[in-house]
């Protein structure tokens, strides 16, 4: 019975603090291989490895988020509207600053807060808006939604900024959705092809509820892990670090509170605090690398380790109402 107690215990602890757990597996992986200089010649087949099993759960985690949802609870709502605006706003307002000003002080932070502004939806934001007790349709809708925006806008606005010859508007557009058409609108296919031409797989696939959030635990201990990588081997001086850092925590605060506020008003809280706050940083790196300073690329890895802290203070907060519920109900 003890053993028995002591194996459920032990599981429980695990789920409870998986984030927490992936955050600090992920950030102490990388630093061991930076401190072993015996594990460096591997580096590059590691990176490789990390930059194929990434986008794999992602795919994988979307799809099983696809299957959970009928095609019909797809479809815009009032408070996307706000949201969009307040992304599409907040970055045209901040490239209008650097346009204006393009000699001002703390540019990197503003660029910073830019990416962090506009960077749509992560992937797995369904996941954990799933586990929050949020709608995960409203926020895979969303998710498209944010990302059609960002394949309009980036192309207009950037060149602006970070003129680069030979980029017009529609290589940009189609060199973005490219990137974000394999991971968003693949898996939404072929969800509903198993949905409709092979139901018992799929009442299989509904079966295994947690199956994502482990997925995204362990693409999230990547995600810390390449974070880590980008900012120990920035070079960057510490106050420019220090900048990028402050400028993707203030973006990470406004966001979830602006989310959340807005939220409210709509009865959907939850979904629309995550749709707003929890970001794609892979796709924010990939970006700044492509289209922007590659210094601001740092702020998407400042960002994986803001929203994914407060994710998991979340999901701490949610298990203790629901462990309360269940005693109040025993």
């Amino acid at each position: 019975m003890k053993e028995t107690t002591r194996r459920y215990s032990f599981g429980k602890f695990f789920r409870d603090w998986m984030l927490v757990i992936a955050m600090v597996t992920g950030a102490l992986a990388y630093l061991v291989y930076h401190w072993i200089p015996a594990l460096h010649p591997a580096g590059p087949a590691l990176e490789r490895i990390c930059k194929t099993v990434q986008p794999v759960l992602l795919f994988l985690m979307l799809f099983l988020s696809y299957c959970r949802i009928e095609p019909q609870q797809m479809k815009p709502h009032r408070w996307m509207a706000w949201l969009l605006l307040i992304q599409c706003l907040s970055f045209a307002g901040l490239a209008g600053v650097l346009i204006a000003r393009p000699d001002a002080g703390l540019r990197i932070g503003l660029e910073s807060a830019m990416l962090c502004m506009i960077c749509p939806t992560a992937t797995a934001c369904a996941v954990v808006t799933g586990k929050l007790g949020g709608n995960m349709a409203g926020v895979v809708t969303y998710t498209v939604l944010i990302n059609l925006l960002v394949a309009l806008l980036v192309p207009l606005v950037v060149p602006l900024i970070h003129p680069m010859a030979g980029l017009s508007f529609l290589n940009a557009f189609s060199r973005i959705l490219a990137k974000v058409f394999p991971l968003l609108i693949l898996p939404c296919l072929l969800a509903w092809i198993v949905r409709y031409l092979f139901p018992r797989l799929h009442a299989l696939l509904i079966r295994y509820t947690d199956l994502p959030f482990y997925l995204w635990s362990v693409s999230l201990t990547l995600a810390i892990l390449m974070s880590v990588r980008a900012l120990v081997g920035s070079g960057q001086r510490a106050w420019i670090l220090l900048e990028i850092a402050a400028a993707s925590l203030l973006c990470c605060v406004l966001q979830f509170w602006a989310g959340k506020r807005i939220g409210s008003r709509y009865g959907c809280r939850i979904s629309a605090g995550q749709a707003l706050g929890q970001k794609n940083t892979v796709f924010s790196i990939w970006m700044a690398y492509t289209f922007m300073d590659p210094v601001v690329s740092v702020a998407g890895g400042f960002y994986t380790i803001w929203h994914n802290a407060f994710n998991s203070w979340q999901l701490y907060r949610r298990r203790l109402e629901l462990d309360a519920g269940k005693a109040t109900n025993e």
